[in-house]
């Protein structure tokens, strides 16, 4: 069964599918004050604006973060 995380601010949901993931390291660049492999949760929504968020997603090479909006 597929492991799926999601990340929520307001109506705007982050999916994360580890699985996915290559690790190149895009997002915690481009988002570090979102993405911390560190921490936990590792991904803080609330920390960049929707559309910067949206921004960053698109561009995450492997697919394992998508988005979602309600």
């Amino acid at each position: 069964m597929e492991t799926i995380k999601e990340y929520k601010k307001g109506d705007f949901l982050v999916i994360w599918k580890p699985k996915l993931c290559i690790h190149a390291g895009i997002c915690v660049k481009t988002l570090p004050q979102v993405y911390n492999p560190k921490a936990t949760p590792w991904i803080e929504c609330d920390n960049a604006s929707i559309e910067d968020l949206k921004r960053q997603i698109e561009n995450c090479p492997s697919g394992a973060l998508s988005y979602k909006e309600s």
